[in-house]
């Protein structure tokens, strides 16, 4: 089994050098029927003094806190309406005169994102103690009160359901046209930000609109829907010049990956495919951008590249170098001073990140600069089997924020995670977030034994021949990688080079080929 033990499932500060609030200073917790007590009896309570003793707080994002919230008389629900979970301790710093000398009834989807934030409210001191939380969250209110309680609305939930709750109880509108309305469409974000909003079917089937949600709208960046603009088409184009195109997997049968719909315009324009690019083992987003400059700018008409940073941040390593190699033969217990332990490089790097680490490793606690302690082992990839649960929810909420995908490209490590990540979506969803997935001198992280069944999405795999000069991922490890996935709908290319992705002919012509399938 595939585990890891995290210091913080979900970001709490986007400030690195702050430490978030100790989780054992946490609010309390109150089971679902005790938090609907609360809710009951402050609503049955009239005497004045009981007014606006209570205070409901929403740790979620507005995208979440739009379709469902919970409501009660004589307690105001407090809607911090933020873009993500890492904006929530600006949010409380802003209005701590809401909430002081309050009883603060706190609570999230599933109870996780609470634990950290009530902590960060306590520690606010005199004023902040009464904090309370409830216990499993929204979820586990639901399935004490299947009716809703004093919950209205739906429950945003991060799987293929999107949302969970009664389906009469709408309490959102359309973003365009104010009609009452509730169900996401992942085609459907903020031209902006990325972030989902509702916009009803009637609206939706307007052809060229894109939309601006609340929070960029309040910052001045337009509160009308945006027709395409000049700079995403190359050239101005006129709203008849377009005609919707169907796209669906033909070339591929049996293979169950999301329809889209895509522009085909007139002179030939095309809207390129948005690939989300994983990056290799100590890697980083910005390091894995500059090596896939070349493929990029050969793939600049069909293609948009995505990258990100994985979500377990590594030690920063450096190794012992010999100024006088020759006096290898004649080292002592007291050794030369050109083999004396050197201090780290004093320069500022860039941090390094992995999508699966080895569970013997202290990568998780140990940050700043470490001297490595073995020399380096090729195979070490074979031993980085831990942390894919938090990788996972962390694509997930990336392809919330950043999304939609058409494709996802991994290299070394990051292909490892990209077989992982669609072997877990054809587990938990009917339909998968990518309709391809492309996978760079891999290795498979899944045990053949568990993964009986192939994977059941497009995929192309390119990875050096046995004759070849990569030397960190041997061929066999690469070809075990694609048998992973169904043989009908994979495409294998194998180069005579390193580690790295091929940007010239015959390699990159065949990548092409698999790419106009999309389009």
């Amino acid at each position: 089994m595939i585990e890891s033990l995290e210091n913080e499932l979900v970001t709490f500060r986007s400030d690195p050098l702050l430490d978030s609030p100790k989780v054992c200073n946490a609010g309390r917790h109150l089971s679902a029927v005790e938090f609907h007590s609360v809710l009951h009896d402050a609503g049955n309570n009239l005497e004045s003094q009981a007014q606006n003793q209570f205070v409901l707080l929403d740790a979620r994002n507005l995208y979440e806190t739009r379709i469902g919230k919970f409501q009660a008389t004589n307690v105001e629900t407090l809607d911090p309406k933020i873009r993500q979970y890492s904006d929530l301790p600006s949010w409380i710093d802003e209005h701590s005169e809401k909430l002081h000398g309050k009883h603060i009834l706190m609570y999230c989807t599933g109870g996780i994102r609470c634990e950290t934030a009530s902590a960060y409210i306590r520690s606010k001191g005199a004023g902040f103690e009464n904090v309370f939380q409830l216990f499993g969250g929204i979820q586990r209110y639901l399935e004490q009160f299947p009716d809703g309680g004093y919950f209205k609305g739906k429950n945003f939930v991060f799987d293929h359901r999107i949302s969970v709750g009664n389906q009469d109880d709408v309490i959102s509108s359309c973003l365009l046209c104010g009609s009452s309305f509730d169900d996401y469409s992942s085609r459907c974000r903020c031209n902006y930000c990325r972030m989902l909003v509702l916009v009803c079917y009637d609206c939706q089937a307007i052809a060229g609109r894109k939309y601006v949600c609340e929070l960029c709208q309040r910052n001045g960046k337009g509160s009308e829907p945006m027709m395409l603009q000049e700079n995403e088409l190359h050239e101005e184009l006129s709203s008849d010049s377009l005609e919707a195109t169907e796209i669906t997997n033909a070339t591929f049968p049996g293979v169950t990956t999301p329809t889209q719909t895509h522009k085909t315009y007139a002179n030939n324009h095309l809207r390129k495919l948005r690939i989300l690019c994983l990056h290799g083992f100590r890697q980083n987003a910005s390091s894995f951008k500059g090596r896939t400059s070349s493929l990029a700018k050969k793939l600049k008409d069909m293609v948009e590249f995505v990258f990100v940073d994985a979500p377990h941040q590594l030690p920063l390593i450096y190794q012992l170098r010999p100024s006088e190699p020759d006096l290898l033969s004649e080292q002592t217990t007291d050794a030369p001073s050109s083999f004396q332990q050197s201090p780290p490089p004093t320069m500022n790097c860039k941090k390094r990140f992995a999508w699966l680490i080895d569970p013997n490793s202290n990568s998780l606690e140990e940050q700043g600069w470490r001297m490595a302690d073995v020399p380096f082992n090729p195979l070490q990839y074979q031993q980085q089997t831990y942390g894919f649960e938090a990788s996972y929810y962390y694509l997930k909420d990336v392809i919330l924020r950043m999304g939609p995908f058409d494709g996802i490209l991994g290299f070394s490590q990051g292909a490892a995670m990209t077989a992982l990540f669609c072997q877990q979506q054809q587990k938990r969803c009917s339909v998968m977030d990518f309709r391809f997935a492309i996978l760079c001198s891999g290795f498979s992280a899944i045990s053949r034994d568990r993964s009986k069944e192939s994977i059941r999405c497009p995929s192309l795999h390119c990875f050096g021949n046995s004759q070849g000069q990569d030397r960190q991922i041997a061929n066999q490890a690469s070809r075990e990688l694609a048998d992973m996935f169904e043989e009908e709908c994979s495409i294998v290319i194998e180069h005579d080079m390193g580690h790295i992705i091929p940007t010239r002919s015959p390699y990159l012509d065949q990548m092409k080929e698999f790419l106009r399938r999309f389009i």
